[in-house]
């Protein structure tokens, strides 16, 4: 009876933390890192590359997006997610999260452009004096000639081609 061990005594069997983890934990971080891997697989070439993986995993990625049929797509995941395990993820993490925070800004930024151009558009007078107050570098007399033209265009219902002129004035003005 002094062999027996209580519940409340720690283990020392010499197990690390990965075989402590239960089979389905195991799975579940398996499936994360096989997600992980498709979603690099969706990424172009250059960016890959710049995400220093190994060529085995690089080649995996690559080979995935052009294979046609579901069933050999399917294995080509379960590969990935085979080497998937044995890199660190982290960092890989962190550089698709720095590339996402990228794009929100690039998409806020436009978004920010297609609002002056809307507001010049629609409320003319008052935006043209606002815009010209926020940035004393623009050209007035431009701003004012693309302006003509969009509405002009807009008013004959033929393409935008002054609005698109306009867009990319105020996209280099804005920076």
């Amino acid at each position: 009876m002094g062999n027996m061990t209580t519940g409340n005594e720690i283990d020392n069997s010499g197990e690390s933390d990965e075989e402590r983890l239960s089979k389905s934990s195991r799975k579940r971080e398996a499936a994360s890192l096989q997600e992980l891997g498709v979603k690099l697989s969706a990424l172009p070439d250059q960016e890959l590359k710049s995400l220093d993986l190994p060529d085995g995993l690089f080649t995996a990625l690559r080979d995935l997006r052009r294979l046609p049929s579901h069933g050999a797509q399917v294995r080509q995941r379960q590969y990935i997610g085979k080497l998937m395990r044995n890199i660190d993820p982290e960092p890989v993490l962190a550089k698709l999260a720095e590339r996402k925070q990228r794009h929100d800004l690039e998409i806020r930024h436009f978004q920010q452009i297609e609002r002056w151009r809307d507001r010049l558009l629609s409320e003319r007078a008052a935006a043209v004096e606002e815009l010209l107050q926020e940035y004393p570098t623009a050209e007035r007399a431009t701003l004012l000639r693309l302006l003509d033209k969009a509405e002009k265009e807009r008013l004959e219902q033929r393409s935008p081609v002054g609005a698109r002129e306009l867009f990319a004035f105020l996209r280099q003005l804005l920076g």
